[in-house]
This record gives C-alpha cells, structure tokens and sequence, in this order.
C-alpha cells in the first residue's frame, strides 16, 4: 500500500529554457523541498514535443500523505507573498523560464511504487509513457485495478516497467495518470505496433483500458537530475548555475 500523495505539473517553458528550468527544479528547488518540508523529486521529464503539448516539462513531487501536503502548502502559503521566502530568488528567476502550468493532486493505486522504492529497484526508463485518462465519473478505481490485472502483464512483455498509476484527488474520480518506462524508443515503437495488431497482447491491452472514455498517450524524458536517472535524489552539490546550461 502506498500511502503518499503527489503533485503532478505540466510546466509551459519560454523558449529554448527547458534544459535550464529542468536543472534549476532538480537541484535548486528540489533539496530546499526536502529539507524544509520532506518533500521528495518524484520526477521531472521534458515532454517529447512530437506526442504532446511543447516546450513543456512534467514535474512530480512526492508527499507524506495530505497531512504531509497540508504541510507543504502552509509552509509555502502562510507569508504575504504567497511564496515561501527561501525560495524568493528562485521564483524570480524561474518566471524568466516559464509561463505557467497546469497541476493536479493525485492518490497512488495501492500498487503504485514510491520513489524510494522505484530507486531500490533500479527502475530506469530511456523513454516513458505518459497516460492522462479520462472516466466516467466513480470509474478511476476501477480503470486502476483493470490496468494492472490486464495491461500491465503485457506491457511487461515489451519491457515495460510501471513507475506511477494515479487518479486525480480533485475531480469527481473521473481521470487517471498512468506512468511507464521502456527501454528504448524502439521498444515504444513496438508497442504502439502492438496496440494496433490483432492478438493476445492487443487484447490485454483493451482489457486493461476498456473503461477509459478518452485516452491521450505523450512521451518522456527524463531529466538529467532527475531521481531515476540519477539513481538518488537531487543534491545541492549538483547545482552548475544556469548560465552553464543549455
């Protein structure tokens, strides 16, 4: 059973920043977050531009539970700016890589790994599959346990691993996140080969999404810093200034 929570953002980038923005979130922000509030870098992944919306980064970040957001949000809410002072320079300079997001709050399905253990386990992806699934309203639960009995067994045949199954907490159960590495770009390839291709593998694939109402699937990946990649979680002495990136 996973008992955290995650914030989940999809980050507009102003023009060619991305690398820099990924790096000032990895090793800037992300050891403050740790440190001040026990928040964990689940992940941060440029978004390939082919499959989805561009420039754009996908960040998300761990939390012990709501209490533990409750937390978090307090802590970066209860100063007159709304912005937690240890932080002030890097809001300003992050305004000058970005233009805005899009965030949710999403709870884990019982089977969902957490970083530390996506990090024992050696989980590590060339290329991830990003999955925002749309439900009829009380249906996210469901979608969940159907994609792990059925979809995940045959994703696992062309080398996928599973790092994150989600539902938003906000909405009326009615959208699901779903996050899996592959090995390499041609192992994505043979999946979408797969979706399409008559058979077993197709069919526990169905299976596994035969709930969804609509389903956009975009590519990741990774950032330099970021956990899976790094095999540990970001630290100050990887900070280079920004200047250095990109």
């Amino acid at each position: 059973m996973n008992p955290k929570v995650y914030i989940h953002e999809q980050v507009e980038i102003r023009g060619a920043n991305r690398a820099r923005y990924m790096h000032h979130v990895t090793a800037w922000w992300s050891p403050i977050g740790r440190a001040e509030r026990g928040q964990l870098c689940f992940g941060v992944f440029g978004t390939v531009g082919s499959t989805g919306r561009w420039p754009e980064v996908v960040n998300i970040w761990e939390e012990d539970g709501f209490a533990g957001l409750a937390r978090s949000f307090e802590h970066e809410l209860s100063h007159p700016e709304l912005q937690d002072p240890s932080l002030r320079t890097w809001w300003r300079e992050a305004a000058a890589l970005r233009r805005g997001g899009f965030d949710r709050i999403l709870l884990p399905a019982p089977y969902s790994p957490t970083v530390e253990e996506l990090l024992a386990a050696g989980v590590r992806g060339a290329v991830y599959t990003h999955e925002l699934v749309s439900v009829e309203p009380g249906q996210a639960a469901a979608l969940l346990e159907e994609f792990h009995d059925h979809a995940l067994p045959g994703l696992a045949e062309l080398g996928a691993e599973l790092v994150g199954a989600f539902r938003n907490a906000l909405v009326r159960d009615s959208e699901c996140v779903l996050l899996c590495a592959l090995p390499s770009f041609a192992a994505w390839g043979a999946l979408e080969e797969a979706r399409r291709r008559p058979g077993v593998l197709r069919d526990r694939l169905e299976r596994g999404y035969r709930r969804a109402r609509d389903l956009h699937r975009t590519l990741l990946v990774e950032a330099p810093l970021s956990p899976l990649r790094l095999g540990r979680q970001p630290e100050v002495a990887d900070r280079r200034p920004l200047g250095e990136i990109g």
